[in-house]
């Protein structure tokens, strides 16, 4: 496949977890852990999807969301959000600022490489 994606998560577990599903996959899985420096990242080597965490150091996901929907960078780059509070409120948050799909944890590894695969058309 050849497709890169930027992993933005603070937890290490959840990051090995989704590196792993995802290499075995046959993706380039980039990491990154902070919210304050995530924009940076994304200027720096624009992947084909992110999957972004909503609770993060320093920046909620829901604001980085927001500045890569604004961004001509990442204005169009697939994005699936992922947080451990599945609450309503953060879904429809996440859908009017642009993610294309949202994601409860704990999920499991299909799931996680089904929706990857989906949005990135693959």
């Amino acid at each position: 496949m050849g497709k890169r994606v930027l992993l933005i998560e603070d937890e290490p577990n959840i990051i090995e977890a989704i590196s792993f599903i995802l290499s075995r996959d046959g993706w380039t899985v980039h990491t990154h852990e902070d919210g304050v420096t995530a924009m940076d990242k994304v200027r720096a080597m624009p992947p084909d999807m992110i999957i972004l965490d909503v609770m993060l150091p320093g920046r909620s996901g829901f604001d980085i969301l927001r500045e890569l929907r604004e961004s001509d960078v990442a204005r169009e780059i697939p994005i699936m959000m992922l947080t451990a509070r599945g609450q309503e409120k953060d879904r429809a948050l996440a859908e009017r600022l642009g993610a294309n799909h949202f994601m409860t944890k704990p999920f499991s590894n299909a799931e996680v490489r089904d929706h990857v695969r989906n949005l990135i058309g693959a």
